[in-house]
């Protein structure tokens, strides 16, 4: 169903939860790939000297069943109906052609749709079962609860853009071989989540590409592409580490669809789960700052889908005074502020701007995301208020 936000809903579903921790990304220095390993250290489980350090602590395998019943898993966002946020079941433009809604619906065997969920790794675990798989197997940021039926059908194929679907399932994921073309010249199967959580799995693959940095050529050699296609999705680096064949892809569904409420949820929840959390949430502009050369070819090949970061700018940011000014030529017929709880702060419909500016006020202390959408694109960009 379509997204609805409702307030009171939205401050029930995050109460308790935590924010980003003052001076978390203080060390998130650099450019390119010496920003993605200064990441790295802030997120994975090594002691690397930095101040406040909060280590990751991997819980185990089972206890993502128990993280699976929290607030920020459950649906808060489409029907508010509080069912399993299943990848694979929810219809974000419709009716949910099924719910879990008890933790007896674990799977198990199933013959079909609708009968029991499991933890999918969207990153295959058979791409990475020659090491030993703790923590990467049960690591939250990409192992999202599905239908197991439909996590069955995926099997361990890479995510793509289907030309021609040869298995679609109930919410309209697809299996079929992967369009060919200014994207990718992969022609193998692959597999397409829905528009609505494209971003989603984008962000998982950024994060499990920043997380286990150190391992992505050691993965890439043992894994074997004959029985996990998601191979081709990997160059056997730890610097670029996706194949120009996906990066396009996986960086064009990042800006398509942006950070959600639902994300900023999880973040928070995963990190009280396991101690760090997923920087491409945090600052969705990590993406373009850690890999350019890609962002700038997305930009090109599709800047009617989604603005360029330059089109917009704000000002001054941080601000000290409660107020930002936004310019822009484009135009705008909405502008969305939430805040890292998830919270929609303000919410304006076509705003008027006065020479090409439009001034943003009484905003209350803290960190925000602005999803700006305009006629031929959208965009998000953060906001600090002091």
């Amino acid at each position: 169903m379509k997204k609805t936000y409702s307030l009171i809903l939205l401050l029930s579903a995050f109460v308790g939860f935590a924010q980003i921790p003052s001076g978390y990304y203080n060390s998130a220095t650099g450019t390119g790939y010496t920003l993605k390993t200064n990441l790295k250290k802030i997120i994975d489980n090594v002691n690397d000297g930095i101040p406040s350090e909060h280590l990751h602590s991997d819980q185990g395998y089972p206890a993502l069943w128990t993280l699976y019943t929290q607030s920020a898993f459950r649906d808060n966002y489409y029907e508010n109906d509080g069912s399993l946020l299943d990848l694979y079941s929810e219809n974000a433009t419709g009716v949910d052609p099924y719910n879990y809604t008890s933790t007896s619906q674990q799977c198990g065997s199933y013959t079909g749709e609708g009968q029991c969920y499991n933890r999918e790794h969207l990153v295959p675990q058979s791409y990475f079962d020659d090491f030993a798989v703790d923590p990467m197997k049960n690591d939250p940021f990409h192992v999202f609860p599905s239908d197991g039926k439909v996590n069955g059908d995926r099997n361990n194929l890479g995510f793509g853009i289907v030309s021609s679907a040869s298995y679609t399932s109930q919410n309209g994921s697809k299996r079929g071989p992967n369009t060919v073309g200014a994207y990718s010249s992969y022609a193998g199967t692959v597999f397409e989540p829905i528009d609505a959580f494209k971003g989603d799995v984008a962000r998982a693959f950024f994060y499990f590409a920043t997380r286990y940095e150190d391992n992505m050529d050691e993965f890439y050699t043992a894994a074997n592409g004959a029985t996990c296609q998601a191979k081709s999705m990997f160059d056997g680096s730890i610097n670029k580490v996706f194949s120009d064949d996906f990066i396009l892809i996986l960086i064009k569904w990042h800006k398509q669809d942006p950070v959600s409420a639902k994300e900023i949820a999880q973040n928070n929840a995963i990190y009280l789960h396991q101690a760090n959390r997923n920087p491409y949430i945090d600052h969705p502009e990590y993406v373009c700052d850690i890999w350019p050369t890609q962002c700038a070819t997305v930009v090109a090949l599709a800047s009617e889908s989604f603005l360029a970061d330059n089109a917009v700018s704000i000002y001054p940011n941080p601000t000290n005074t409660n107020e930002v000014e936004i310019f822009t030529t484009e135009n705008i017929t909405k502008l969305s502020l939430v805040n890292i709880n998830g919270q929609i702060i303000k919410d304006i419909e076509n705003p008027i701007f006065n020479q090409n500016t439009y001034k943003l006020n009484n905003l209350p202390q803290g960190f925000y995301f602005l999803q700006i959408s305009a006629e031929n694109g959208s965009l998000t960009k953060k906001i600090i208020v002091n």
